[in-house]
């Protein structure tokens, strides 16, 4: 039962990040190009698929598909994130992480950079335990095999 509460709670995550970043393709861009790590040419591609990663990985997870896989993504995804908030904070740059929305210069007092490095750190656990039981109940991974899990 813990891993589909990891599952789905991974999902939300996904799910919810996605769909404001996908609603607001501009402020995406605006984050992206905030961390200032990747040559220009690359910020807008980056900008319009993340949102469409996050959700795809949100939808396999929430129906139970590929878990393993959408979970080893989703660890890479975090990771990936999370040293640009260490570059960024190393940096000293000032800016809002763009993580559920938003991003880009703020005010140098309104950076919480260990506060979302700690909450990615909790999301990359969710993301171990389905990298390591990707076997969860309410899954189509299990379905489509015939072993469900109970």
């Amino acid at each position: 039962m813990l891993g589909t509460l990891a599952r789905f709670g991974l999902a939300a995550v996904w799910l919810v990040s996605g769909a404001i970043k996908a609603a607001d393709a501009g402020q995406t861009y605006v984050a992206v190009r905030a961390y200032d790590v990747l040559p220009l040419s690359l910020v807008g591609p980056v900008a319009a698929v993340l949102p469409w990663l996050e959700l795809a990985l949100g939808l396999l997870l929430l129906a139970g598909l590929g878990v393993r896989l959408a979970a080893i993504v989703s660890a890479a995804l975090l990771v990936a994130f999370m040293a640009g908030i260490v570059q960024a904070w190393a940096r000293g740059l000032a800016i809002d992480c763009g993580c559920f929305g938003g991003g880009g210069p703020v005010d140098p007092d309104a950076t919480a950079y260990g506060a979302e490095l700690l909450r990615d750190t909790g999301f990359l656990v969710l993301a171990g335990w389905l990298i390591a039981r990707p076997r969860t109940v309410v899954a189509l991974d299990g379905i489509l095999s015939g072993r469900t899990v109970t």
